[in-house]
């Protein structure tokens, strides 16, 4: 290294610095490279497949994909998927495809943000990751399931990444104030107790993230003395963000999570949950469309009073605005958590459905038609129709389904709340149909 790039070194980021050269150097990511297990064994072997690194950020995707370069002595070329196109992509095949030949050399291509590759260069890259021109190696917090297509990612293993944890972080910040040429040691700092380890907490399993509070933290402890304070891992955490994306994966994981908090009858969890995607910058008419769409889905009848809240909630919110509408948010969530569940109506209009769809358009019997000319009552339009008004306010027997499925049952409430009064009064009112097609619970 020459003097320039020594100093261009020194003045890198932390986390560049003390970022891994060798397999034994990494933290975490036991399930896969742990002693035995299969990307371990495939990199000592030397013996790697095309591959997408797939997790949260500041898991090690990159630092995993250069030291693989290293341990396999493979040549290792990084691509944008952003700033690049298929020109540049050509260009380092061609290149990839000379190294190989002439000095039996292989090539990495590597890929940061994978998911952002547009169709064309996914096209251009498939045949030579096929032939074994390149070996691919891609990464994403995105699931590659669908951030990548499926040709690609057929060719491709899949391996996740997780999340630090904080015993992990520790250990990292302990190296980093411990050494020497890549770390901290020069600024001879000693962290106060729980320093470290608030620093872990508040970097939520991203290993660069916990490197960058504490070398602001650490700037901050030089200029006030020798001591990593709290208060100085507090006031670098200060500018922190919650891991939430609201276009990726993270934002579905937390939407659901939320869902089955409220459908589980948790209003604890699921007011957590809402205020996780409202810190996170979520729009609250998002989550206010969810409420309604659950209020009707995994509520129904079992309380009606549901849709009327959450209707409410949105108007609320609407003339309220940020943050007193989060009152009315709040006080929806937590009754909606709260309140009896039935799935009911849901499965009775996809089992509407599902018949329509397999059936095609049923004719409607003609009684049920209406006679709105003389010559459809002529033509028998309404013949046989028994008004209820007239026979007690129920025609006990009467059939309104299509011929061909006059003994189908679509809605079957539940014994849950309001619903089970409906069920009672359903149960005096429906004729016996012991052979009856009801929908599967």
């Amino acid at each position: 290294m020459d003097l320039f790039e020594k100093s261009r070194a020194e003045r890198a980021p932390l986390a560049e610095r003390m970022r891994p050269r060798r397999l034994e150097e990494v933290l975490g990511q036991e399930h896969l490279l742990g002693e035995g297990r299969v990307l371990c064994r495939a990199i000592r072997a030397d013996r790697i497949p095309s591959m997408i690194l797939w997790g949260p950020p500041g898991t090690g995707k990159t630092t995993l994909a250069t030291v693989i370069a290293e341990e396999t002595a493979s040549s290792f070329e990084p691509f944008s998927a952003v700033m690049s196109g298929v020109a540049e992509l050509r260009r380092v095949v061609a290149a990839a495809r000379e190294r190989l030949g002439t000095y039996g050399k292989r090539t990495i291509l590597f890929v940061d943000e994978i998911h952002r590759f547009n169709k064309a260069q996914q096209d251009a890259l498939l045949p030579h990751v096929e032939r074994g021109t390149v070996i691919l190696i891609g990464a994403t917090t995105e699931n590659p399931s669908f951030a990548v297509n499926a040709a690609l990612l057929s060719r491709a293993r899949v391996f996740r990444l997780e999340g630090l944890d904080e015993l992990r972080l520790v250990a990292l910040l302990e190296r980093a104030l411990g050494r020497d040429a890549e770390g901290l040691l020069s600024l001879d700092l000693r962290a106060a107790p729980g320093a470290l380890e608030a620093i872990a907490r508040g970097a939520q399993g991203d290993a660069r993230r916990a490197l960058s509070v504490l070398e602001l933290a650490a700037a901050h402890a030089r200029e006030a003395g020798s001591t990593l304070t709290l208060e100085a891992v507090e006031e670098a955490l200060a500018s922190g963000t919650l891991l939430y994306d609201k276009s990726g994966e993270e934002h579905f994981n937390v939407t659901s999570a939320l869902i089955k908090s409220m459908r589980g009858s948790d209003p604890d969890g699921a007011i957590y949950w809402m205020m996780r995607m409202v810190e996170a910058g979520e729009d609250p008419l998002f989550i206010l469309r969810r409420m309604l769409i659950f209020a009707s889905e995994d509520i129904g009848n079992a309380d009606p009073r549901a849709l009327q809240l959450a209707l409410a909630a949105d108007q609320a919110f609407g003339r309220l605005g940020m943050p007193e509408g989060l009152f009315a948010m709040a006080q929806c969530c937590t009754y909606l958590a709260s309140a009896p569940k039935s799935d009911a109506s849901y499965r009775a209009f996809t089992a509407a459905r599902e018949d329509i769809r397999a059936r095609g358009a049923l004719p409607v019997p003609m009684k049920l038609r209406n006679a709105s000319t003389r010559a459809m009552g002529e033509w028998g339009y309404g013949d046989g129709y028994r008004n209820p008004h007239a026979e007690g306010g129920y025609a006990e027997g009467e059939i309104y389904l299509p011929e061909a499925l006059e003994r189908r049952r679509y809605y079957e409430p539940k014994e849950s709340g309001f619903e089970a009064r409906i069920r009672a009064r359903l149960a005096g009112l429906r004729r016996p149909a012991p052979e009856a097609d009801a929908p599967e619970d």
